[in-house]
């Protein structure tokens, strides 16, 4: 048995896997022990697929020059969960696949699709902190960020095109979907107004069409039939929706040295997320308060902030908000168990509770 006061702490094997250690450390410190110690040893497991994930992030736009590639780098050089990719790596690995260079560029894929939102997201928000740094917007301007994000989108096809087609046509449509999830989140901008199915289209299309995209085409390349690889798509599609969930609690609870993000950022754009739409339904006082807050010419102060997320917490809505991503997330689990049992399995099981365990 390990020994819980050491989690985390163990010395990875190489410096790039300790994406997953921060997870780990999360979760000890929320007491899920046995999650803790599965996601150190899924690092141990997986340590060379990472390595070369991050030696091949590291060589993206190398070379180039251009402000919109150092835009772009900037973000890639950030620590990141990896979670998307992981979830390519290990369900090729459900087919009895190894981490050759197919999976390793369908996993690197998946980070720089989800790197290409995240720099045009940072735009649109106007976000001036990400993983704990600058935005790339802060640091090269708007233009810069948005072109960054575009030569990340052109270099995903790039690199699909040697492998099945079907992977390269699914990306375009689940970047088709996550465009508009976008638009459809923009055009409510500054004005909160609480609609569980847009909320569930923009997260469905925006968020969890990725890791729906990543876990099918991990399944793919590692020689799953259609039924299989459908069963990893519906379980992908189940961990986004509740790593999703999750960050909206993040958004009002979080720690924001941990975050590396501002607290009720999401409130402050008039953002739908599930504990606003709950609190809102359960106390119409926290709508307008919500709504007020939304369209203001200046952000919260930090007792303004405090003050609503105790009004959010007291309609119950952070608790729902809780049960609600453990009911995506079993239901991610009951997919998963469909598939072949062995080490891969257990280790996409693992990322499912690190992602329901989570505090950053």
């Amino acid at each position: 048995m390990t020994d819980s006061r050491n989690l985390a702490a163990r010395p990875a094997p190489t410096a790039p896997t300790s994406a997953l250690t921060p997870l780990a450390s999360a979760a000890r410190r929320n007491g899920a022990i046995p999650v803790a110690e599965r996601l150190v040893e899924l690092r141990d497991w997986l340590a060379d697929g990472l390595s070369s994930l991050h030696g091949l992030l590291g060589g993206v736009g190398a070379g180039e020059a251009d402000l919109a590639w150092r835009a772009a780098r900037h973000l890639l050089e950030q620590p990141g969960k990896r979670i998307r990719p992981l979830g390519v790596l290990l369900a090729a690995r459900i087919g009895g696949r190894a981490v050759d260079d197919d999976v390793r560029q369908a996993a690197l894929v998946a980070e720089l699709a989800h790197a290409a939102t995240l720099l045009h997201d940072d735009v649109i928000d106007h976000g001036a902190e990400r993983r704990g740094a600058p935005t790339s917007r802060v640091l090269y301007g708007n233009g810069a960020s948005v072109l960054g994000g575009d030569h990340l989108l052109v270099e995903c096809l790039r690199r699909l095109d040697p492998l099945p087609r079907v992977l390269t046509s699914t990306l375009i449509e689940t970047i088709g979907r996550m465009i508009h999830a976008e638009a459809l989140q923009l055009d409510r901008r500054r004005r909160f107004d609480p609609d569980r199915e847009v909320y569930l289209t923009v997260v469905e299309g925006k968020t969890a069409g990725l890791f729906e995209w990543a876990l099918s085409a991990g399944g793919r390349l590692g020689g799953l039939d259609e039924a299989q690889v459908a069963t990893l798509g519906r379980a992908g599609m189940a961990l986004g929706m509740t790593f999703q969930l999750v960050d909206d609690l993040l958004d009002l609870t979080g720690d924001p040295t941990e975050t590396g993000k501002d607290r009720c950022a999401d409130v402050r754009e008039g953002k739908l997320t599930w504990p606003l739409i709950i609190a809102a339904e359960r106390n119409p006082e926290v709508a307008l308060r919500l709504r007020a807050v939304a369209a203001a010419d200046r952000d919260p102060t930090a007792e303004e902030a405090a003050a609503l997320v105790e009004a959010i917490r007291s309609t119950g809505a952070l608790d729902e908000t809780r049960d609600e991503a453990r009911r995506y997330a079993d239901e991610a689990q009951r997919q998963l168990d469909k598939l072949p049992a062995g080490r891969a399995r257990q280790a996409l099981h693992t990322l499912v509770d690190a992602a329901l365990e989570r505090r950053k």
